[in-house]
């Protein structure tokens, strides 16, 4: 079973605190290390890159993309979407899919809304995406969270049919039967918690359901000690949540690949997607 090996590229202070702020050094540093990992282990994978941090640092996008692997977008301004009107949306996506097929010379098909912020607040956003020339979509959290999240949502990429009668590839991110419930595991902080024991156990359950699992993360959290260099600047709640499990991350991950067979979204939703042109007038 090929699971879909995923990063959303972003600055976390640029995309979290403050969006006028340039890229920090350590953007770069960690991007490097994540191309590093995955050419060791002769993986490819699907890169979302916000369109923020690919104005600021066209060079790394480049590399990502010439070494092989699949670039779709995150978005131009990290905005969540259940806090916009579908016309502001449509302007967003539409100035990231021109300024990366402008950069790098190729369609832009896929996206991956910023937070996980498509929802049952967001029914237009399918149509919108659709109607924007992308076929496939990796925003839906198929569990109900705080602030983000479908409970009960088809764990399994499939295709969509909208309610405009549009049809789009779906594909969420990955969960688990754990504990008389369905629990997250495909990345963010559940996957830093999680011991690597319990990420294996889900997705060899994966593996036994022919399920392929999403798997997420972002290049800063390849970077344990990120979080020391806000102290001052970011309150320390903020500080804790986010750096709270990034020693052993890059561990995990590296694990992971190793262990399962993964790839990009373009190659784990290539028969869906061909349904999906199929009957695309």
């Amino acid at each position: 079973m090929l699971h879909a090996i995923t990063v959303d590229v972003e600055d976390w202070y640029q995309s979290t605190i403050d969006a006028r702020a340039g890229l920090s050094d350590r953007f770069r540093t960690s991007t490097r290390l994540v191309l590093e990992a995955m050419a060791a282990r002769n993986v490819k994978g699907t890169f979302f890159v916000l369109g923020l941090a690919a104005e600021k640092a066209p060079d790394a996008v480049r590399d990502i993309a010439a070494a092989g692997h699949e670039v779709q977008s995150h978005g131009y301004g990290h905005l969540e979407v259940f806090n916009l009107s579908e016309e502001e949306f449509r302007q967003d996506v539409l100035r990231a899919k021109g300024l990366l097929e402008d950069l790098l010379g190729a369609p832009v098909c896929g996206f991956r809304a910023p937070s996980f912020s498509i929802d049952e607040r967001t029914p237009w956003a399918l149509d919108a995406l659709a109607e924007t020339g992308h076929r496939y979509d990796s925003s839906i959290f198929p569990i109900k969270m705080a602030r983000y999240g479908i409970g009960g949502y088809p764990p399994e990429p499939r295709v969509v049919t909208t309610a405009r009668g549009r049809r789009i590839v779906e594909a969420p991110i990955a969960c688990f039967d754990c504990l008389g419930g369905r629990r997250p595991v495909g990345g963010g902080g559940y996957f830093r918690l999680w011991p690597y024991a319990v990420i294996r156990r889900a997705f060899r359950q994966m593996d036994r359901d022919g399920r392929p699992g999403v798997i997420y993360f972002h290049p800063y959290e390849y970077d344990a000690a990120e979080m020391a260099v806000y102290r001052g600047k970011v309150p320390l709640a903020m500080r804790l949540h986010q750096g709270l499990g990034r020693r052993g991350f890059a561990r995990k991950v590296n694990r992971l690949m190793t262990d399962f067979q993964v790839g990009p979204l373009r190659d784990v939703l290539a028969d869906l997607l061909r349904q999906v042109d199929q009957q695309t007038p």
